[in-house]
């Protein structure tokens, strides 16, 4: 991988993780601002409560029954799933909804806490009145919840009406005496002292303080359903989660595509050098070729020679044995140069509709003298159908394939001509013979230049013919043709309606 391509691929690296730290930052800062909201509706709703309490009170006590009541009234509106009234010690006075634990250490040290579906707060608030007196002191008036009237208590006792109650004070002014006043004095009887506010007034001070101690507010216990929260931050954390998704495949695809322009880069690099490379082949390919055109010429003229030499009467036998294998030789060589000339000739193709039939008809009667001297039988499946090719092209890669066929097999055997679709418009066609077939390791081999198995042979023939193929678009395989023998198959040939 080239230097440049790995450095973007760690920059595309560290650009992604900032994203998802950053969004896991931005969850986090989701979640907490939700958790501190439910908290804060916690205290709004204490709030709300301890200002309904005070205007429920009357003389500084609220009944159980009503506040149990307005408890279960908040339950039931399903914003809360319980809460609970607390006095100084931490004991409930008044509850609503399902019991709630107060015995764990998170209530003890942070007054808050949070279960799987549930949100538990205790909020201490002042339920009293501050009022100020005329000496400047401040009188708390707490509010203290009455047992319910099932209770055993005994009913407070109240004065009757138009009694007047016995002031009592260890001070005597002057001119009193045993609480009366002295009336030639002429002063004006001495004030009574205040009675502390909040108490009221058919309790003495002894009753008030333990009312107080068990029944006074001094807090709330609020527990709140999680569910709408875990919702909302579950919400945000698939967002946030898609988010980091996106990204990544973004990076991900940014990466291979840089990969891709990289090695596209060093394609293009590497086409332009095989284009300059497939240039000087071409054109070394044309002057061998003109090269062995030119040597056909001395070749025709030894040939010549050869000929009028063992034609001559009085040339010694020997000498017409040796003229007539130059001949031959010559015959060799030029069979060898036009091949190469052929393999060497560029393949354009000019497609027209040609019928198979008359193409391989053509070809057989030019075979006609081989499949004869070796008494071999050729059969052609009967109606093969047109096809789209260049007429001269395809007669000569069928004329390679029949005489390929004929030269591998021992007299009187047998070669079969067919054809099938494969599709709409597609057409396989097979040459097979029964001869000796062609080894595994060699069905590959066979369509390069110069290879061959038979003695004879030039190597060039079926190089041509995958030439034709492959200019034409199509497909040729070597395959076993069972029992024995080979079976050459040309594969997606255009069929013609």
């Amino acid at each position: 991988m080239p230097r440049n391509t790995r450095f973007a691929f760690v920059a595309l690296a560290v650009i992604w993780t900032v994203i998802a730290g950053w969004q896991f930052a931005e969850h986090s800062g989701v979640e907490k601002a939700g958790r501190d909201t439910l908290i804060n509706r916690t205290r709004d709703i204490t709030g709300t409560l301890s200002t309904f309490i005070s205007s429920q009170r009357r003389f500084g006590v609220v009944s159980q029954d009503r506040m149990e009541a307005a408890l279960q009234a908040l339950v039931t509106s399903g914003e809360l799933q319980s809460i609970a009234l607390l006095n100084a010690a931490g004991e409930i006075v008044a509850s609503a909804g399902a019991p709630i634990d107060l015995d764990t250490k998170a209530l003890r040290q942070s007054g808050v806490r949070w279960d799987e579906k549930t949100l538990t707060a205790v909020n201490l608030v002042d339920l009293g009145t501050n009022v100020v007196t005329e000496a400047g002191d401040t009188n708390h008036s707490p509010t203290i919840v009455l047992p319910r009237r099932d209770t055993n208590a005994p009913p407070p006792v109240r004065p009757p009406p138009g009694e007047v109650r016995p002031l009592e004070s260890t001070n005597k002014s002057p001119g009193q005496t045993n609480g009366q006043t002295n009336l030639a004095t002429n002063a004006p009887p001495a004030p009574r002292p205040p009675r502390p506010l909040g108490r009221p007034f058919w309790m003495n001070e002894t009753e008030y303080k333990a009312m107080l101690e068990k029944r006074g507010l001094h807090g709330f216990v609020v527990a709140l359903p999680t569910e709408p929260l875990l919702r909302a931050t579950g919400h945000d954390f698939r967002i946030r989660t898609m988010i980091v998704g996106f990204a990544g495949v973004a990076a991900l695809g940014i990466g291979l595509a840089l990969r891709n322009v990289s090695k596209s880069a060093d394609l293009q690099l590497r086409l332009m050098r095989a284009s300059e490379l497939n240039t000087h082949l071409r054109e070394m390919n044309l002057a061998a070729a003109g090269l062995a055109h030119e040597t056909k010429n001395p070749l025709n003229i030894i040939r010549g020679l050869a000929q009028m030499i063992s034609k001559q009467d009085d040339t010694p036998p020997a000498l017409r044995e040796k003229s007539r294998g130059i001949v031959d030789e010559v015959d060799r060589v030029t069979a060898q140069l036009n091949e190469f000339i052929n393999y060497s000739r560029p393949r354009e193709v000019r497609r027209t509709p040609i019928p198979l039939s008359r193409a391989v008809a053509e070809v057989v009667r030019a075979l006609g003298y081989d499949l004869e001297e070796k008494a071999i039988q050729l059969t052609v499946q009967p109606d093969l159908p047109r096809i789209e090719a260049d007429e001269q092209l395809l007669r000569q890669a069928l004329f390679n394939l029949l005489i390929n066929a004929t030269q591998a097999q021992e007299r009187g055997g047998t070669i079969t001509v067919s054809a099938f679709r494969t599709g709409e418009s597609s057409l396989t066609l097979e040459i097979s013979d029964d001869g000796p077939g062609v080894a595994p390791e060699h069905r590959k081999e066979i369509f390069k230049p110069y290879f061959t198995t038979h003695q004879k042979g030039t190597g060039l023939g079926l190089a041509v013919v995958q030439q034709i193929v492959l200019a034409h678009g199509w497909e040729i395989e070597c395959l076993p043709n069972e029992p024995r023998g080979a079976r050459f198959r040309l594969s997606h040939l255009k069929m013609l309606a």
